[in-house]
């Protein structure tokens, strides 16, 4: 016989656990935080961009008064 051929003695099911639903709240929470963490982080990049252009143009301008002088 196979094993699982037990239709006369009682059968003794276990439940190891409980699935729970997937709480859309806590979800939408944590995508909102990771996409305000990304906007800053691109902000941050953005505005360091502008510091290193604006640094260079100006010492672009030292030079050319350098040169001109």
């Amino acid at each position: 016989m196979s094993r699982t051929y037990h239709h006369g003695k009682d059968r003794r099911i276990r439940v190891r656990g409980e699935r729970r639903p997937t709480d859309l709240k806590r979800l939408a929470r944590a995508l909102i935080e990771l996409e305000y963490q990304q906007a800053q982080a691109e902000a941050e990049a953005a505005a360091e961009h502008q510091r290193q252009a604006k640094a260079a143009k100006a010492a672009k301008r030292r030079r050319n008064r350098k040169a001109d002088a």
